[in-house]
């Protein structure tokens, strides 16, 4: 099976740097486009099945990447943002000014990233794993996308290096519209072929 991840487009919370989190924001017109484009060049590809996080952002990016899927787009609470509680809304000067600590936590020490009312970067990742291996084993041998958010994304790939969190931001940056792939094989394990656009051998060329 190959697990195609792809992150929305930019919505007008990214262009404002707004935290999102799992509050609601909209897809800009070049968030609009980006998700056309991507599109365009998954048309060759054949996905027997498309998931996507029940927020708008991906469900506006689900709708213009694949607007021709055959079946229908299975929306999933679970494959949400982390939820990031009382910063959400705010910007992100605004959160940097009023939690530096924490601030600094998220960006530069994720795995000591706690605070009240949100969850941490390891309630995520468990939520994001065992999501996605549900969904790998309901389809086997297939082509599977997967419209989601940056962290979870990132806790996904984080988790499949065998990385710590405290390297769950190592680049590449999971930029907008980003397509990373994973491929798992007949034995459940998984490696990663592709990672925000870029072959993996390129990212990690020791690998």
């Amino acid at each position: 099976m190959q697990l195609h991840l792809i992150r929305h487009g930019q919505t007008d919370w990214n262009s404002e740097r707004r935290v999102q989190g799992q509050s609601e924001s909209r897809l800009t017109e070049l968030g609009l486009k980006q998700a056309r484009q991507l599109g365009e060049k998954l048309q060759q590809v054949h996905f027997e099945q498309v998931f996507c996080s029940s927020s708008l952002r991906t469900r506006q990016t689900a709708a213009q990447a694949f607007p021709h899927h055959e079946g229908a787009i299975e929306y999933l609470d679970e494959l949400r943002e982390i939820h990031m509680g009382p910063w959400e809304g705010h910007l992100y000067d605004e959160v940097e000014s009023q939690y530096p600590e924490s601030f600094n936590h998220f960006w530069n020490e994720p795995h000591l990233f706690n605070i009240s009312g949100a969850e941490t970067f390891y309630d995520l990742q468990l939520r994001a794993i065992q999501t996605i291996d549900g969904i790998a084993v309901r389809h086997p041998e297939k082509q599977i996308a997967v419209v989601s958010h940056g962290a979870l994304i990132k806790s996904v790939l984080c988790h499949v290096e065998n990385l710590p969190m405290e390297q769950l931001w190592t680049p590449p940056h999971m930029h907008n519209c980003a397509h990373s792939i994973i491929e798992f094989d007949a034995a459940g394990n998984r490696r990663i072929i592709q990672y925000a656009d870029k072959p993996f051998k390129e990212v990690r060329p020791s690998c």
